[in-house]
């Protein structure tokens, strides 16, 4: 089977197929910094103790992940609340997930929103 031949980078570089150079790996750190520097922390936006305290009585009675099937571990907001907390509060708009399907596939979904 053949394989892809390997790219040049901006910066100058041979890149093999499939990977990522290291001045595109910097880039990206540095773009999520700044985006974090004007993030709220997550107490700011909400998750504090009380938050943590529903969730778990949430994941008590919804024990498995609504994509995959899988013990649940996070709550999700099935539509994004964006500060709005009577959406954030509304139990109807959680909805029980693994750690991989939060992590990969729902922020996937959101990404092509």
């Amino acid at each position: 089977m053949p394989y892809a031949a390997p790219r040049i980078c901006q910066c100058g570089r041979v890149v093999a197929t499939g990977m990522r150079c290291g001045c595109q790996a910097q880039r990206d750190r540095e773009r999520k910094a700044r985006h974090d520097q004007n993030r709220p922390s997550a107490r700011q936006r909400g998750y504090d103790s009380k938050w943590q305290k529903e969730a778990k009585a949430f994941l008590a009675t919804h024990s498995r992940c609504v994509m995959c099937g899988a013990p649940s571990r996070v709550v999700d907001h099935a539509t994004p609340h964006k500060g709005n907390r009577k959406l954030f509060w509304s139990r109807s708009n959680w909805q029980p997930l693994c750690t991989f399907c939060h992590s990969s596939r729902k922020q996937s979904m959101e990404k092509r929103r």
